[in-house]
């Protein structure tokens, strides 16, 4: 017989070991968040002819189901943070094969309708992705005679074919950081390094040559002069002028100007509304992300937790610094969202798995060097 006093006990204490770093600044980077939408998505409306409440009425929506998944998901047991993450990944790439299938809408095939709601199946494989081939690689790591690590690198080439076939580079590159941070972590040899720095190297040239949208935004960033940058220069001159507090809510005008300022240029808002101040405080939020992981996995025993809480550090700390140095023009654009800040629900979402899995990994147990 269920006793709900018990289950209600262990829950309790459960909740109390999470880590309350990186619980806290999850919750910082998604208030964070609402705010900005609000301040940034209203004036992308009105440009699109749309009520003004259309983009913070989809955002406010998907705010409590990512609060909710955080949590829950923050609370399963280990072994269940497995299998919850092999059930995503197994429904993620069949959502990726069924995209396939859908219309294509400028110039790529990224989103699925069910029930009404558009979902990216794509954000939901990463984080499900870094804990599925943390366990596998490290399995491959610490048994003998055992293929998992073989099935990780099988797992990692069908994302990667399925991304591409999208096309979605920016997702692909996000995919083969976590990869390669795991594989580091589960102990590679120097031959094995040289391989994939030569493979990385190998990919660009491969995506400059056989991408079209990739090889414009690089020739754009190599030769600003042409005048074909105009959200990338509009974010610079607006990070420019933003001053220590900014103009105030409400007061930029650079919203107005960019399409698409209420995702991939964001921090753009944030700088000349709210100012170098408040700025920097999101930025050292996702800085004090990666250290209070990195403190996390050296703690740790677990050589599962140790590698899947490092590729999924990789996934949050890799898009937040594209999405980052993009604004700044530091390298091309790329169309990828600031995790918990910038609008869209299925990255919402996804971001939230991701914290969950690494307070679930990380929930101050001590455990041993095995697999659990």
């Amino acid at each position: 017989m269920i006793c709900f006093s018990d289950i209600k006990k262990r829950i309790i204490e459960q909740a109390r070991s999470l880590d309350k770093g990186i619980m806290y600044a999850a919750f910082v980077l998604l208030f964070c968040g609402v705010f900005l939408t609000l301040a940034a998505s209203p004036a992308v409306a009105a440009r699109n002819h749309l009520n003004w409440l259309h983009f913070i009425i989809k955002h406010m929506f998907f705010v409590p189901i990512a609060v909710g998944t955080l949590m829950g998901v923050a609370l399963l047991p280990l072994k269940w943070v497995r299998r919850v993450a092999f059930i995503i990944l197994i429904g993620a790439l069949i959502g990726m094969i069924l995209v396939l299938l859908g219309p294509e809408i400028k110039g790529a095939k990224r989103w699925i309708r069910i029930l009404g709601i558009g979902i990216q199946p794509s954000e939901f494989v990463k984080p499900a992705f870094a804990v599925v081939c943390g366990w596998l690689l490290a399995r491959g790591r610490l048994i003998k005679h055992c293929w998992d690590g073989w099935i990780a690198w099988g797992i990692c080439a069908v994302v990667v074919f399925l991304l591409l076939a999208q096309p979605d580079v920016g997702m692909t590159l996000t995919i083969l950081s976590i990869f390669a941070v795991e594989l580091f972590l589960s102990g590679i040899s120097i031959w094995l390094v040289v391989f994939l720095v030569l493979g990385g190297v190998g990919f660009a040239g491969m995506a400059f040559l056989s991408f079209e949208h990739v090889r414009n935004r690089v020739l754009r960033f190599l030769n600003p002069e042409d005048g074909t940058s105009y959200q990338v220069e509009k974010s610079m001159e607006t990070l420019k002028n933003a001053g220590w507090f900014g103009k105030g809510p409400g007061e930029g005008m650079v919203k107005y100007e960019l399409p698409d300022a209420h995702t991939d240029f964001i921090m753009a808002v944030s700088a000349e509304e709210f100012g170098f101040i408040i700025t920097a405080v999101i930025v050292l939020t996702f800085a004090f992300i990666m250290l209070r992981s990195c403190f996390l996995i050296r703690r740790e025993n677990n050589f599962f937790v140790q590698v899947a809480v490092g590729g999924l550090m990789t996934q949050i700390t890799f898009q937040s610094l594209v999405n980052i140095l993009s604004t700044l023009n530091l390298i091309p654009t790329k169309g990828m969202t600031l995790p918990f800040i910038s609008y869209g629900g299925s990255s919402l979402v996804s971001v939230a798995i991701a914290f969950g899995f690494i307070l679930a990994l990380t929930h101050g147990h001590t455990f041993s060097r095995g697999l659990e």
